[in-house]
């Protein structure tokens, strides 16, 4: 492997060290509640997860990735804002989070040629494979909309039931489509995800029947 194709990986499998960070924090402490909670380290986990693997995904040349973080992005930050966490942060930090993903799209705009030959005209990533690929981002990501919209209308933050299943479809929808990119980072990391999120629904029944 050659030494930047090294640093690339290492970054994706970062972002995915905290996404699965955020999963085990999750369910531990659902464990000890003996209910489903939505905790802080859940949503900083994801933010922090989000910024890398958007790095990475713009390293791979991989739109998918990009498009599917982007998505929820401002989602994490809502959830953080909530809670109380995002306000307590310094205005700086706060600042380049969200300007973030503006700079990185005027980075990609900046020429659009480019950019439409580098995402779309991948010759690793075929348009059948990459429609896939979005169609799992933006079910997966569907999730965090759901979400928000279910925390909003209580104004707290909540992983709610549906969360889960969709998080399930979704998974599984990117799971293969790393198996057809032969991307560890997506197989590893999407994974690990299958057994948090079917035992946040056993959870949820077991509180229910409680």
């Amino acid at each position: 492997m050659q030494t930047s194709a090294f640093y690339i990986y290492a970054i994706g499998f970062i972002a995915q060290g905290f996404f699965s960070a955020r999963m085990l924090i999750q369910w531990i402490l659902s464990e000890k509640a003996k209910r489903v909670v939505s905790p802080d380290w859940y949503w900083i986990c994801s933010l922090v997860g989000s910024i890398l693997l958007f790095i990475y995904g713009w390293l791979r040349d991989d739109f998918t990735i990009i498009f599917g973080q982007l998505i929820s992005y401002y989602i994490y930050i809502w959830n953080l804002n909530i809670k109380g966490v995002w306000p307590r942060m310094r205005l700086p930090l706060r600042t380049g989070v969200v300007l973030l993903p503006f700079l990185a799209f005027g980075l990609m705009l900046h020429d659009v040629p480019a950019f439409v030959d580098s995402f779309f005209h991948n010759d690793a990533v075929s348009i059948p494979l990459l429609v896939w690929g979005s169609a799992g981002q933006v079910i997966f990501t569907l999730r965090f909309i759901y979400q928000w919209y279910y925390s909003y209308r209580r104004n707290e933050s909540i992983l709610p039931k549906g969360f889960w299943v969709i998080s399930l479809v979704g998974c599984a929808i990117i799971v293969s489509y790393g198996v057809f990119r032969i991307d560890p980072v997506l197989i590893l990391g999407q994974s690990v995800g299958f057994f948090t999120y079917s035992r946040n629904l056993v959870l949820y029944k077991k509180s229910k029947l409680q």
